[in-house]
Protein backbone atom coordinates (compact mmCIF):
# COMPACT_ATOMS: atom_id res chain seq x y z
CA UNK A 1 0.00 0.00 0.00
CA UNK A 2 1.39 3.45 -0.93
CA UNK A 3 1.54 6.38 1.41
CA UNK A 4 1.52 9.56 0.42
CA UNK A 5 1.37 13.21 2.07
CA UNK A 6 -0.13 16.66 0.62
CA UNK A 7 -0.64 19.54 1.63
CA UNK A 8 -4.38 20.05 0.22
CA UNK A 9 -7.35 17.34 -0.27
CA UNK A 10 -6.95 15.79 -3.49
CA UNK A 11 -9.73 15.61 -6.08
CA UNK A 12 -11.60 12.75 -7.59
CA UNK A 13 -13.00 9.75 -5.43
CA UNK A 14 -11.54 8.82 -2.01
CA UNK A 15 -12.63 7.93 1.31
CA UNK A 16 -11.78 11.15 3.83
CA UNK A 17 -11.16 10.06 7.76
CA UNK A 18 -11.06 12.76 10.44
CA UNK A 19 -9.48 12.53 13.42
CA UNK A 20 -11.72 12.93 16.97
CA UNK A 21 -9.87 13.70 20.33
CA UNK A 22 -11.95 12.04 23.61
CA UNK A 23 -12.86 14.51 26.06
CA UNK A 24 -12.52 17.34 23.67
CA UNK A 25 -16.03 18.88 22.07
CA UNK A 26 -16.60 17.67 18.88
CA UNK A 27 -15.58 19.99 15.96
CA UNK A 28 -17.94 22.75 14.76
CA UNK A 29 -16.13 22.33 11.53
CA UNK A 30 -14.23 19.72 9.88
CA UNK A 31 -12.01 19.42 7.05
CA UNK A 32 -13.45 18.87 3.79
CA UNK A 33 -17.30 18.92 4.97
CA UNK A 34 -19.55 21.85 4.79
CA UNK A 35 -21.67 22.75 7.79
CA UNK A 36 -24.29 20.32 6.76
CA UNK A 37 -22.03 17.33 6.53
CA UNK A 38 -19.90 18.44 10.09
CA UNK A 39 -23.72 18.05 11.82
CA UNK A 40 -24.38 15.28 10.09
CA UNK A 41 -20.80 13.62 11.20
CA UNK A 42 -21.81 15.00 14.72
CA UNK A 43 -25.06 12.94 14.46
CA UNK A 44 -23.59 9.88 13.59
CA UNK A 45 -21.28 9.78 15.86
CA UNK A 46 -23.53 9.97 18.69
CA UNK A 47 -25.92 7.26 17.29
CA UNK A 48 -22.54 5.16 17.07
CA UNK A 49 -21.65 6.09 20.93
CA UNK A 50 -17.73 7.57 19.30
CA UNK A 51 -16.60 9.42 21.83
CA UNK A 52 -12.51 9.65 20.02
CA UNK A 53 -11.57 6.17 22.04
CA UNK A 54 -8.14 5.14 20.47
CA UNK A 55 -8.61 2.57 17.93
CA UNK A 56 -12.41 3.29 17.34
CA UNK A 57 -14.41 4.28 14.57
CA UNK A 58 -17.58 6.12 12.98
CA UNK A 59 -19.05 6.32 9.64
CA UNK A 60 -21.05 8.18 7.67
CA UNK A 61 -21.87 8.82 3.92
CA UNK A 62 -21.87 12.40 2.43
CA UNK A 63 -23.30 13.59 -0.93
CA UNK A 64 -20.62 15.02 -3.03
CA UNK A 65 -21.23 16.53 -6.45
CA UNK A 66 -23.47 13.97 -8.39
CA UNK A 67 -22.02 11.16 -5.90
CA UNK A 68 -21.56 10.01 -1.88
CA UNK A 69 -18.34 10.13 -0.07
CA UNK A 70 -17.48 7.83 2.49
CA UNK A 71 -16.38 9.28 6.07
CA UNK A 72 -14.51 8.05 8.74
CA UNK A 73 -14.00 9.37 12.00
CA UNK A 74 -11.24 8.09 14.19
CA UNK A 75 -10.39 8.05 17.86
CA UNK A 76 -7.56 9.20 19.25
CA UNK A 77 -7.91 8.70 22.80
CA UNK A 78 -7.31 11.20 25.40
CA UNK A 79 -3.81 11.82 25.62
CA UNK A 80 -1.06 12.85 23.60
CA UNK A 81 0.27 9.25 22.91
CA UNK A 82 2.50 8.42 19.65
CA UNK A 83 0.73 4.77 19.91
CA UNK A 84 -2.66 6.48 19.83
CA UNK A 85 -1.65 7.54 16.02
CA UNK A 86 -0.37 3.94 15.29
CA UNK A 87 -3.51 2.04 16.48
CA UNK A 88 -5.85 4.70 14.58
CA UNK A 89 -3.75 3.98 11.37
CA UNK A 90 -4.30 0.38 12.07
CA UNK A 91 -8.11 0.77 12.77
CA UNK A 92 -8.19 2.90 9.18
CA UNK A 93 -6.89 0.11 6.75
CA UNK A 94 -8.50 -2.85 8.93
CA UNK A 95 -11.81 -0.84 8.12
CA UNK A 96 -11.44 -0.07 4.68
CA UNK A 97 -8.69 -2.89 3.37
CA UNK A 98 -11.95 -4.44 1.82
CA UNK A 99 -14.40 -1.86 1.27
CA UNK A 100 -14.25 -1.16 -2.12
CA UNK A 101 -12.26 2.00 -1.58
CA UNK A 102 -8.89 1.88 -3.79
CA UNK A 103 -7.98 5.72 -2.52
CA UNK A 104 -8.13 7.25 1.61
CA UNK A 105 -7.43 10.32 2.39
CA UNK A 106 -6.66 11.45 6.10
CA UNK A 107 -6.97 14.97 6.76
CA UNK A 108 -4.90 16.46 9.51
CA UNK A 109 -5.33 19.84 8.91
CA UNK A 110 -6.25 21.79 12.61
CA UNK A 111 -5.17 18.57 14.42
CA UNK A 112 -1.83 19.73 14.92
CA UNK A 113 -0.05 16.44 14.64
CA UNK A 114 3.61 15.97 15.47
CA UNK A 115 5.56 14.71 12.16
CA UNK A 116 6.07 11.51 13.96
CA UNK A 117 2.64 11.07 14.90
CA UNK A 118 1.49 11.27 11.09
CA UNK A 119 4.51 8.87 10.24
CA UNK A 120 3.23 6.13 12.93
CA UNK A 121 -0.32 7.06 11.94
CA UNK A 122 1.48 5.43 8.21
CA UNK A 123 3.18 2.70 9.93
CA UNK A 124 -0.11 1.77 11.17
CA UNK A 125 -1.87 1.59 8.46
CA UNK A 126 0.56 -0.37 6.45
CA UNK A 127 1.38 -2.83 8.57
CA UNK A 128 -2.43 -3.96 9.10
CA UNK A 129 -2.75 -3.94 6.04
CA UNK A 130 -0.33 -6.60 4.82
CA UNK A 131 -1.52 -10.08 3.85
CA UNK A 132 -0.30 -13.30 2.44
CA UNK A 133 -3.13 -14.48 -0.18
CA UNK A 134 -0.72 -16.05 -2.37
CA UNK A 135 -2.30 -19.29 -2.03
CA UNK A 136 -5.74 -18.31 -1.64
CA UNK A 137 -7.24 -19.16 -5.24
CA UNK A 138 -11.00 -18.57 -4.75
CA UNK A 139 -11.19 -15.76 -2.83
CA UNK A 140 -14.42 -14.33 -3.01
CA UNK A 141 -14.33 -10.52 -4.55
CA UNK A 142 -15.53 -8.81 -1.52
CA UNK A 143 -12.66 -10.33 0.32
CA UNK A 144 -9.94 -9.06 -1.44
CA UNK A 145 -7.95 -5.90 -1.06
CA UNK A 146 -8.88 -2.67 -2.46
CA UNK A 147 -7.37 -0.19 -0.75
CA UNK A 148 -4.25 0.78 -2.39
CA UNK A 149 -2.87 4.55 -1.27
CA UNK A 150 -3.19 6.54 1.87
CA UNK A 151 -2.95 10.35 1.14
CA UNK A 152 -1.88 12.02 4.36
CA UNK A 153 -2.74 16.24 4.38
CA UNK A 154 -1.83 18.63 7.05
CA UNK A 155 1.29 17.06 8.42
CA UNK A 156 3.54 18.60 10.42
CA UNK A 157 7.11 19.29 8.58
CA UNK A 158 9.02 16.40 8.75
CA UNK A 159 6.68 14.17 8.53
CA UNK A 160 7.55 12.52 5.56
CA UNK A 161 11.29 11.83 6.30
CA UNK A 162 9.85 10.53 9.49
CA UNK A 163 7.52 8.23 7.44
CA UNK A 164 10.97 7.15 5.51
CA UNK A 165 12.55 5.20 8.35
CA UNK A 166 9.31 3.78 9.38
CA UNK A 167 9.32 2.41 6.13
CA UNK A 168 12.70 1.13 6.37
CA UNK A 169 10.71 -1.06 9.59
CA UNK A 170 7.52 -1.89 7.37
CA UNK A 171 9.23 -3.41 5.03
CA UNK A 172 11.61 -5.67 7.71
CA UNK A 173 8.54 -6.71 9.39
CA UNK A 174 6.61 -7.67 6.34
CA UNK A 175 9.89 -9.62 5.03
CA UNK A 176 10.02 -11.79 8.63
CA UNK A 177 5.96 -12.11 8.35
CA UNK A 178 6.35 -14.16 5.10
CA UNK A 179 8.54 -15.81 5.75
CA UNK A 180 7.05 -17.15 8.58
CA UNK A 181 3.53 -17.66 6.90
CA UNK A 182 5.45 -19.63 3.94
CA UNK A 183 4.76 -23.24 4.59
CA UNK A 184 7.34 -25.89 5.40
CA UNK A 185 7.52 -27.35 1.61
CA UNK A 186 7.92 -23.87 0.83
CA UNK A 187 10.68 -22.37 3.65
CA UNK A 188 13.51 -24.95 4.54
CA UNK A 189 17.00 -23.74 5.93
CA UNK A 190 18.53 -23.73 1.92
CA UNK A 191 15.14 -22.05 0.79
CA UNK A 192 15.07 -19.46 3.87
CA UNK A 193 18.82 -18.63 2.90
CA UNK A 194 18.34 -18.32 -1.03
CA UNK A 195 15.11 -15.93 0.11
CA UNK A 196 18.05 -13.41 2.11
CA UNK A 197 20.22 -12.80 -1.23
CA UNK A 198 18.49 -9.91 -1.60
CA UNK A 199 19.86 -8.46 1.34
CA UNK A 200 23.11 -8.22 -0.56
CA UNK A 201 21.84 -5.86 -2.77
CA UNK A 202 21.37 -3.55 -0.20
CA UNK A 203 24.58 -3.44 1.34
CA UNK A 204 24.47 -6.36 4.17
CA UNK A 205 27.51 -9.19 3.65
CA UNK A 206 26.25 -12.38 3.19
CA UNK A 207 28.36 -15.54 4.75
CA UNK A 208 26.57 -19.17 4.87
CA UNK A 209 27.52 -22.64 5.99
CA UNK A 210 26.54 -25.52 5.15
CA UNK A 211 26.80 -28.95 6.79
CA UNK A 212 30.48 -29.68 5.95
CA UNK A 213 31.93 -26.48 7.14
CA UNK A 214 29.89 -27.12 10.31
CA UNK A 215 31.42 -30.53 10.81
CA UNK A 216 34.77 -29.26 10.31
CA UNK A 217 33.95 -26.76 13.50
CA UNK A 218 32.12 -29.11 15.45
CA UNK A 219 28.59 -28.09 15.69
CA UNK A 220 27.71 -31.58 17.11
CA UNK A 221 24.45 -29.91 18.80
CA UNK A 222 23.08 -28.11 16.05
CA UNK A 223 24.17 -30.40 13.43
CA UNK A 224 22.69 -33.41 15.66
CA UNK A 225 18.81 -31.82 15.02
CA UNK A 226 19.02 -31.97 11.72
CA UNK A 227 19.73 -35.59 11.29
CA UNK A 228 16.78 -36.80 10.69
CA UNK A 229 16.25 -34.39 8.00
CA UNK A 230 16.44 -34.86 4.05
CA UNK A 231 17.10 -30.65 4.35
CA UNK A 232 20.22 -29.64 4.97
CA UNK A 233 20.79 -27.46 7.54
CA UNK A 234 22.45 -23.98 7.45
CA UNK A 235 23.95 -21.28 9.20
CA UNK A 236 23.20 -18.18 7.87
CA UNK A 237 25.32 -15.34 8.60
CA UNK A 238 24.36 -11.25 8.03
CA UNK A 239 26.42 -8.59 9.04
CA UNK A 240 25.58 -4.86 8.66
CA UNK A 241 28.34 -2.09 9.20
CA UNK A 242 26.83 1.06 9.03
CA UNK A 243 29.77 2.92 10.87
CA UNK A 244 31.83 2.34 7.80
CA UNK A 245 34.22 0.87 9.77
CA UNK A 246 34.75 2.62 13.17
CA UNK A 247 32.83 0.17 15.21
CA UNK A 248 34.95 -3.02 14.94
CA UNK A 249 33.04 -4.75 17.41
CA UNK A 250 29.48 -5.81 16.32
CA UNK A 251 26.44 -6.32 18.59
CA UNK A 252 25.24 -10.02 17.66
CA UNK A 253 21.42 -11.07 17.00
CA UNK A 254 21.15 -14.98 17.05
CA UNK A 255 17.75 -16.56 15.98
CA UNK A 256 16.44 -19.88 16.11
CA UNK A 257 15.57 -20.77 12.77
CA UNK A 258 13.96 -24.83 12.74
CA UNK A 259 11.99 -24.43 9.42
CA UNK A 260 9.91 -27.07 10.87
CA UNK A 261 9.95 -29.47 14.06
CA UNK A 262 8.25 -32.44 14.39
CA UNK A 263 9.20 -33.10 18.02
CA UNK A 264 12.32 -35.80 16.23
CA UNK A 265 12.12 -39.09 17.87
CA UNK A 266 10.17 -37.27 20.84
CA UNK A 267 7.24 -36.57 18.63
CA UNK A 268 4.88 -34.03 18.68
CA UNK A 269 0.70 -34.86 19.10
CA UNK A 270 -0.53 -34.53 15.79
CA UNK A 271 -3.21 -32.12 16.92
CA UNK A 272 -1.74 -28.97 15.81
CA UNK A 273 1.42 -29.68 14.60
CA UNK A 274 0.80 -27.75 11.55
CA UNK A 275 1.37 -24.98 13.69
CA UNK A 276 5.25 -25.53 13.50
CA UNK A 277 5.97 -23.82 10.39
CA UNK A 278 6.68 -20.52 12.26
CA UNK A 279 9.07 -22.41 14.72
CA UNK A 280 11.49 -20.44 12.85
CA UNK A 281 10.10 -16.85 14.09
CA UNK A 282 13.24 -16.14 16.27
CA UNK A 283 15.34 -16.86 12.74
CA UNK A 284 12.51 -14.26 10.87
CA UNK A 285 12.71 -11.67 13.07
CA UNK A 286 17.14 -11.49 12.69
CA UNK A 287 16.15 -11.47 9.01
CA UNK A 288 13.74 -8.81 8.94
CA UNK A 289 15.32 -6.55 11.40
CA UNK A 290 18.64 -6.65 8.94
CA UNK A 291 16.88 -5.43 6.42
CA UNK A 292 15.17 -2.82 8.49
CA UNK A 293 18.51 -1.79 9.44
CA UNK A 294 19.95 -2.05 5.89
CA UNK A 295 17.12 0.03 4.54
CA UNK A 296 17.44 3.41 6.69
CA UNK A 297 21.07 3.18 6.54
CA UNK A 298 21.42 2.59 10.52
CA UNK A 299 24.72 3.58 11.83
CA UNK A 300 25.58 0.93 13.63
CA UNK A 301 27.31 -1.93 13.11
CA UNK A 302 25.19 -5.51 13.49
CA UNK A 303 25.61 -9.40 12.57
CA UNK A 304 22.65 -11.48 12.37
CA UNK A 305 23.03 -14.64 13.34
CA UNK A 306 20.16 -17.86 11.93
CA UNK A 307 20.70 -21.43 12.82
CA UNK A 308 18.70 -22.96 9.81
CA UNK A 309 17.24 -27.03 10.56
CA UNK A 310 14.29 -28.88 10.21
CA UNK A 311 13.92 -31.18 12.98
CA UNK A 312 12.00 -34.83 11.66
CA UNK A 313 11.81 -38.18 12.97
CA UNK A 314 13.53 -41.27 10.25
CA UNK A 315 16.02 -44.05 10.93
CA UNK A 316 19.28 -41.47 11.32
CA UNK A 317 17.56 -39.06 13.43
CA UNK A 318 18.77 -38.77 17.18
CA UNK A 319 17.52 -40.46 20.08
CA UNK A 320 16.66 -39.59 23.42
CA UNK A 321 19.98 -40.46 25.50
CA UNK A 322 22.40 -39.83 22.71
CA UNK A 323 25.34 -37.31 23.87
CA UNK A 324 26.40 -34.65 21.46
CA UNK A 325 29.10 -32.52 21.95
CA UNK A 326 28.81 -28.87 20.84
CA UNK A 327 31.10 -26.24 19.37
CA UNK A 328 32.11 -25.13 22.62
CA UNK A 329 33.19 -28.50 23.91
CA UNK A 330 30.35 -29.08 26.24
CA UNK A 331 28.88 -32.44 25.95
CA UNK A 332 25.20 -32.34 26.52
CA UNK A 333 22.48 -35.81 27.18
CA UNK A 334 20.00 -35.31 24.83
CA UNK A 335 16.67 -36.19 27.00
CA UNK A 336 14.09 -34.88 24.76
CA UNK A 337 14.86 -34.34 20.75
CA UNK A 338 11.67 -31.95 21.11
CA UNK A 339 13.88 -29.62 23.03
CA UNK A 340 16.01 -29.11 19.83
CA UNK A 341 16.14 -25.27 19.76
CA UNK A 342 18.55 -24.48 22.64
CA UNK A 343 20.39 -27.04 20.51
CA UNK A 344 21.05 -24.86 17.41
CA UNK A 345 21.32 -21.55 19.73
CA UNK A 346 24.45 -22.42 21.73
CA UNK A 347 26.42 -23.54 18.52
CA UNK A 348 24.83 -20.61 17.27
CA UNK A 349 25.96 -18.50 19.98
CA UNK A 350 29.69 -20.02 20.13
CA UNK A 351 30.39 -19.48 16.30
CA UNK A 352 29.52 -16.10 16.60
CA UNK A 353 31.83 -15.42 19.34
CA UNK A 354 34.54 -16.95 18.16
CA UNK A 355 33.99 -15.41 15.19
CA UNK A 356 33.23 -11.40 15.97
CA UNK A 357 33.67 -11.46 19.94
CA UNK A 358 30.83 -9.17 20.23
CA UNK A 359 30.12 -7.47 23.57
CA UNK A 360 26.22 -8.15 23.25
CA UNK A 361 24.21 -10.83 21.77
CA UNK A 362 20.41 -10.84 21.58
CA UNK A 363 18.85 -14.08 20.83
CA UNK A 364 15.30 -14.64 19.92
CA UNK A 365 13.51 -17.99 19.79
CA UNK A 366 10.37 -20.20 19.89
CA UNK A 367 11.64 -21.89 22.26
CA UNK A 368 9.18 -23.42 25.01
CA UNK A 369 5.44 -23.94 25.00
CA UNK A 370 6.03 -23.10 28.89
CA UNK A 371 6.50 -19.17 27.96
CA UNK A 372 2.95 -19.38 26.87
CA UNK A 373 1.57 -20.99 29.98
CA UNK A 374 3.07 -17.87 31.98
CA UNK A 375 2.74 -15.31 29.97
CA UNK A 376 0.04 -16.36 27.25
CA UNK A 377 -0.23 -14.11 23.58
CA UNK A 378 0.64 -10.79 25.66
CA UNK A 379 4.23 -10.60 25.95
CA UNK A 380 7.03 -12.34 25.54
CA UNK A 381 9.67 -13.82 27.99
CA UNK A 382 13.21 -11.89 28.76
CA UNK A 383 16.13 -13.78 30.21
CA UNK A 384 19.34 -11.86 30.98
CA UNK A 385 22.62 -11.63 32.82
CA UNK A 386 22.67 -7.81 32.65
CA UNK A 387 20.22 -5.83 34.41
CA UNK A 388 21.01 -2.60 32.11
CA UNK A 389 20.73 -4.68 28.99
CA UNK A 390 17.68 -5.96 30.35
CA UNK A 391 15.82 -2.94 31.06
CA UNK A 392 16.80 -1.01 27.59
CA UNK A 393 15.34 -4.29 25.55
CA UNK A 394 12.01 -3.91 28.03
CA UNK A 395 11.87 -0.33 27.18
CA UNK A 396 12.35 -0.36 23.28
CA UNK A 397 10.07 -3.35 23.55
CA UNK A 398 7.59 -0.88 25.02
CA UNK A 399 8.21 1.68 22.63
CA UNK A 400 7.96 -0.44 19.44
CA UNK A 401 5.18 -2.34 20.42
CA UNK A 402 6.69 -5.76 20.97
CA UNK A 403 6.48 -6.01 24.90
CA UNK A 404 9.07 -8.35 26.81
CA UNK A 405 8.16 -9.36 30.62
CA UNK A 406 11.52 -10.40 32.38
CA UNK A 407 11.90 -13.83 34.58
CA UNK A 408 14.74 -14.99 36.65
CA UNK A 409 17.97 -16.98 36.26
CA UNK A 410 19.71 -18.44 39.10
CA UNK A 411 21.93 -21.78 40.50
CA UNK A 412 19.30 -23.07 41.42
CA UNK A 413 17.50 -23.35 38.50
CA UNK A 414 20.92 -23.97 36.33
CA UNK A 415 21.64 -27.40 38.94
CA UNK A 416 18.19 -28.74 37.24
CA UNK A 417 19.61 -29.83 33.81
CA UNK A 418 23.11 -31.11 35.34
CA UNK A 419 23.21 -34.32 34.19
CA UNK A 420 24.87 -37.24 35.77
CA UNK A 421 27.02 -38.52 32.62
CA UNK A 422 27.55 -35.60 30.50
CA UNK A 423 28.49 -31.70 30.98
CA UNK A 424 24.32 -31.07 30.79
CA UNK A 425 21.32 -32.47 29.66
CA UNK A 426 19.08 -30.36 27.42
CA UNK A 427 15.70 -30.37 29.62
CA UNK A 428 14.79 -30.02 32.90
CA UNK A 429 12.14 -30.89 35.55
CA UNK A 430 8.44 -29.95 34.19
CA UNK A 431 8.70 -27.03 36.61
CA UNK A 432 10.46 -23.68 35.04
CA UNK A 433 10.43 -24.68 31.40
CA UNK A 434 11.47 -21.36 30.58
CA UNK A 435 13.76 -20.65 32.38
CA UNK A 436 16.03 -23.96 32.74
CA UNK A 437 15.91 -23.50 28.73
CA UNK A 438 17.45 -19.85 28.80
CA UNK A 439 19.79 -21.48 31.96
CA UNK A 440 20.83 -24.16 29.16
CA UNK A 441 21.75 -21.10 26.54
CA UNK A 442 23.78 -18.86 29.12
CA UNK A 443 26.35 -22.01 29.85
CA UNK A 444 27.77 -21.21 26.41
CA UNK A 445 27.72 -17.61 26.51
CA UNK A 446 31.38 -16.35 27.54
CA UNK A 447 32.72 -14.62 30.67
CA UNK A 448 32.07 -10.59 30.11
CA UNK A 449 29.49 -10.92 27.56
CA UNK A 450 26.16 -9.28 28.01
CA UNK A 451 23.23 -11.69 26.62
CA UNK A 452 19.61 -11.65 26.64
CA UNK A 453 17.13 -14.22 25.40
CA UNK A 454 14.00 -13.48 24.31
CA UNK A 455 11.58 -16.50 24.29
CA UNK A 456 9.18 -15.89 21.58
CA UNK A 457 7.27 -18.59 21.03
CA UNK A 458 3.55 -16.67 22.11
CA UNK A 459 4.06 -13.66 19.76
CA UNK A 460 5.17 -14.59 16.50
CA UNK A 461 1.68 -15.87 15.41
CA UNK A 462 -1.87 -14.88 16.28
CA UNK A 463 -5.15 -16.65 16.46
CA UNK A 464 -6.83 -13.17 15.67
CA UNK A 465 -5.99 -9.93 14.55
CA UNK A 466 -4.30 -6.87 16.58
CA UNK A 467 -4.00 -3.81 16.20
CA UNK A 468 -1.41 -3.55 13.61
CA UNK A 469 -1.62 -7.19 12.13
CA UNK A 470 -4.15 -9.71 10.46
CA UNK A 471 -4.54 -13.15 12.10
CA UNK A 472 -1.39 -15.07 11.36
CA UNK A 473 2.41 -13.90 11.23
CA UNK A 474 2.66 -11.17 13.94
CA UNK A 475 6.48 -10.25 12.37
CA UNK A 476 7.46 -9.73 16.19
CA UNK A 477 10.93 -8.75 17.49
CA UNK A 478 11.66 -7.02 14.28
CA UNK A 479 10.14 -3.60 15.49
CA UNK A 480 12.02 -4.24 18.95
CA UNK A 481 15.50 -5.11 17.35
CA UNK A 482 15.18 -1.94 15.23
CA UNK A 483 14.63 0.40 18.32
CA UNK A 484 17.50 -1.32 20.54
CA UNK A 485 19.93 -0.49 17.75
CA UNK A 486 18.35 3.25 17.41
CA UNK A 487 18.67 3.61 21.36
CA UNK A 488 21.69 1.88 21.91
CA UNK A 489 24.10 1.96 19.23
CA UNK A 490 22.52 5.52 17.81
CA UNK A 491 21.10 7.75 20.42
Amino acid sequence: MRIRFAATQPEGDHALALPIRKGADFPASLPGLDAAGAALARAAAAAARFEGEVGATAELVVAEGQGARRIVLFGLGDRDDAVAWERAGGALAARLLTSGETRLVVDLSGSVPRASDAARLALGASLRSWRHDIYRTRLPEKSKPTLDEVVIVGAADGAEADWAQQNAVVEGVAFTRTLVSEPANVIYPESFVERCRHLADLGIEIEVLDRAAMEQLGMGALLGVSLGSAREPRLLVMRWDGTNGAEKTPVAFVGKGVTFDTGGISIKPAAGMEDMKWDMGGAGAVAGAMKALALRKAKAHVVGVCGLVENMPDGKAQRPGDIVTSMSGQTIEVINTDAEGRLVLCDAITWVQRKYAPKTIVDLATLTGAIIISLGNEYAGIFSNDDGLADTLIAAGKAAGDPLWRFPLGDAYNKLIDSPIADMKNIGARGGGSITAAQFIQRFVEDGVKWAHLDIAGMVWADKAGATWEKGATGFGVRLLDQFVADTLEG
